[in-house]
């Protein structure tokens, strides 16, 4: 009885450890800008953060290189975290 035990809990990590491969493996690539969006009527921007960025918010959506660019640059709020500015080389 107990070796069952045993052998029906190996199993079970085996599997689960499994899943969790396969979980890593199909996750969707992390993006390399992102957004953080504000409350209200139409969810306006208030900061841009790099794709790794660990203070990026909650309410978020990832954004192209080119639409991070030109939020920077008509005054939306870069992360003084990450400096997603001076990555990409927008100067004040």
């Amino acid at each position: 009885m107990w070796l069952q035990r045993i052998v029906t809990k190996i199993a079970d990590l085996q599997e689960r450890e499994a899943e969790q491969q396969q979980g890593r493996k199909n996750r969707p690539q992390e993006p390399d800008w992102i957004v953080e969006l504000g409350i209200g009527n139409g969810h306006p921007p208030i900061e841009v953060h790099a794709g790794g960025c660990y203070a990026a918010g909650k309410r978020r959506r990832s954004v192209p290189r080119d639409e991070a660019r030109r939020l920077l640059t008509s005054g939306v709020r870069a992360c003084t975290h990450c400096k997603p500015d001076a990555q990409l080389r927008i100067l004040d």
